[in-house]
């Protein structure tokens, strides 16, 4: 008769339980036997054949990683990643850099090989790996991405350093954090009654969202309210829904147009007059209203702007608010000239500026102001208005841009592709989003009120951007950070987070460029995504290689050597034979994803077909991937050809 021996790993499991933690995302190895013999405990005495976790198996670390991103980032609730002694560690790759810039709390656990070698404790040294995976300093590896790091010693105080470490990640400046213990730590025996003794995270709460002072919130609504051009730019002020809330009622009570510099997320609603557009600042993208702005508020941004190209014009206001980290301490160097810098949550903040606006007499659009004292006589109410009527006009210019470019599909060229010489055709970004945008719209219930967008696009993100015009928050959101590979696992994350709601997505939606679709390791993405029966939608922006590097380069050297050759010869491309990206998928998953590829070499089928054709049959490929991902609950994957590199 198998008999139950309690463990390290028996509290340290149900602390997570206890913490709120629903899921892991796991990658074993040799320092896991007492985890992974506790969870099979818990499946037979259970009754259920269940843990008190569910694991989520993740071949690759990057997307086990990417995977508890996407899960928070759309639940709101943390998870947890199990990875394998050092060389897990240092597996997860870029995905640190992401979940640590994108302010993504997750609590990761790795175990390390064990410190005695003659069998004086459980656990002992007994593989030759143990010996050249102990290293100096495990948590090196990736400390100086993490809200904190600590070693686990021993059963006694197992509980309280998760409680602490989770208590850190959810604190803002909110991020991961990493754990590790000893082998032997983790097979250490406990009393069974010890189990019943670990609670919830009550006397563990996160640090209250902060405020702005009385007298700096009068000070910037006053600004505000007589400023010639005042505007708002941010960045991820839309990872929370009540700050957008706070953001559209302030910027309709002044008229404040609203740029997105680098956006992860929606910040505002596209159809709000506010709505200015998006910039990721190249050189002349920015709005045109910032050099003759004369009060910038700038909210939970990393760059507002870049100096070398668009600034604002001397002598402009600037104040800078950071729910934490406003000083960009750590980023090496980072300045933005500022009249004040608050550590404050924006939301709060904004909610603030607004109740000081109304105490100051200002009234909404049609009601009667009642200014008083020195702003009296202002003619503060004529310029909002003003300002009012121009943002709309400007809004309308912007939507008729926007028309334009979705309704001009390509013709079929005779000139050569990389594979080859003939016919061939691609689409364009305005192209290709349009189409998806409408028609999510029209085979979704909620008209895409309820639809997950993940783009990881690069050096497609500001054509994504706009062409989505997202509407409602938490619809689209990015990395957060630089290191591509984030949306294929992102994505997996995202569909499981659905079983934590009510109200699960819809349709979950990840657009990747070619290079970011390979760097998301879609052999292990779309492995999970069968085992775990989570579809989504892939669009593949194929231009057949690494754009940015050569956006890099021109930045740099525009008229140089390398200013007029393909992407192929610069080493950025990924020809003359490019992988079938959708088939990459259809194999991970053993048949079960479907993909397509449009655009390409032109076989008979469409020969001679103009561009109306060719766009319909664009409306016919996203309509059928997205049937087959809401219907019949698959991946569905399509490689759209766009103009190559």
């Amino acid at each position: 008769m198998t008999t139950s021996t309690y463990t390290t790993s028996t509290l340290f499991l149900r602390s997570l339980s206890c913490a709120g933690i629903t899921h892991a995302f796991v990658n074993w190895g040799s320092d896991h036997p007492a985890l992974l013999e506790e969870l099979e405990r818990q499946r037979v005495e259970s009754g259920t054949g269940k843990a008190q976790l569910n694991i989520i198996t993740c071949p690759n670390e990057m997307v086990a990683l990417s995977a508890a991103q996407g899960f928070t980032q759309s639940t709101g609730k943390i998870a947890a990643v199990i990875v394998h002694v050092d060389v897990g560690t240092q597996a997860l790759a870029g995905a640190v850099h992401n979940v640590d810039r994108s302010r993504t709390p997750v609590l990761i656990y790795a175990g390390a090989s064990p410190f005695s070698a003659q069998g004086e404790h459980k656990g002992t040294r007994n593989e030759w790996i143990m010996w050249i995976q102990d290293i100096p300093d495990q948590s090196a590896i990736l400390r100086q991405y993490m809200r904190h790091t600590a070693q686990i010693n021993s059963a006694k105080t197992v509980e309280k350093s998760i409680k602490r470490a989770l208590q850190i990640a959810t604190s803002s400046p909110s991020g991961p954090v990493y754990l590790w213990a000893r082998r032997e730590v983790m097979e250490e025996e406990i009393e069974p009654q010890s189990i019943n003794l670990v609670s919830d995270m009550t006397g563990w709460p996160s640090i209250e969202l902060s405020a702005l002072s009385s007298n700096v919130t009068k000070i910037i609504a006053s600004s505000l309210l007589h400023a010639s051009s005042p505007m708002i730019i941010t960045s991820h002020l839309g990872r929370s829904k009540s700050a957008v809330s706070a953001l559209i009622s302030l910027a309709t009570l002044l008229a404040l147009p609203v740029i997105n510099s680098c956006p992860s997320a929606v910040n505002i609603p596209f159809t709000h007059p506010s709505y200015t557009g998006v910039t990721f600042l190249a050189p002349g993208t920015h709005w045109e209203g910032l050099n003759k702005a004369d009060v910038i508020l700038v909210l939970d941004s990393d760059t507002p702007w870049i100096t070398e190209n668009d600034r604002p014009q001397d002598g402009a206001k600037v104040f800078i608010i950071d729910g934490g980290d406003p000083l960009k301490v750590n980023i090496g160097y980072s300045h933005t000239d500022a009249e004040i810098i608050c550590r404050a949550d924006p939301g709060v903040a904004l909610s603030q500026i607004e109740e000081g606006l109304r105490e100051m007499g200002v009234r909404p659009e049609g009601e009667h102001w009642e200014l008083i004292g020195a702003d009296l006589n202002d003619n503060t109410e004529s310029r909002i208005d003003a300002r009012r009527l121009a943002l709309a006009q400007a809004h309308s210019a912007l939507v008729t841009n926007l028309d334009n470019a979705e309704a001009i599909f390509p013709s079929i060229s005779s000139s050569g592709t990389e594979e080859g010489q003939g016919k061939y055709f691609s689409v364009t970004v305005p192209n290709l989003v349009g189409v998806l945008r409408q028609t999510i719209i029209s085979a979704t219930p909620s008209r895409g009120a309820n639809t997950l967008i993940l783009n990881e696009s690069i050096s497609n993100y500001p054509a994504v951007w706009h062409h989505l015009r997202p509407e409602f928050p938490g619809t689209v959101i990015s990395s957060g950070g630089s290191s591509l590979g984030w949306g294929l696992g992102a994505a997996v994350g995202s569909s499981l987070s659905g079983r934590e709601t009510d109200k699960p997505h819809e349709l979950i939606v990840v657009i990747v460029g070619d290079g970011s679709f390979m760097f998301g390791v879609p052999s292990s993405a779309y492995w999970m995504a069968r085992r775990y029966e989570t579809p989504f939608l892939t669009i593949v922006l194929n231009n057949g290689g690494w754009k940015s590097p050569k956006l890099s380069m021109l930045g740099v050297h525009p008229k140089g050597h390398g200013s007029s050759v393909p992407g192929a010869q610069l080493s950025v491309g990924f020809g003359p034979s490019c992988p079938d990206y959708a088939q990459i998928a259809v194999a991970a998953s053993a048949g079960w994803a479907w993909g397509t590829r449009i655009g390409g070499s032109v076989d008979a089928e469409l020969a001679g077909l103009d561009e109306h054709a060719l766009q319909k049959k664009l409306n016919d490929v996203i309509k059928d991937a997205i049937r087959i991902v809401m219907e019949e609950k698959r991946c569905a994957v399509v490689d759209c050809v766009l103009e190559s590199i």
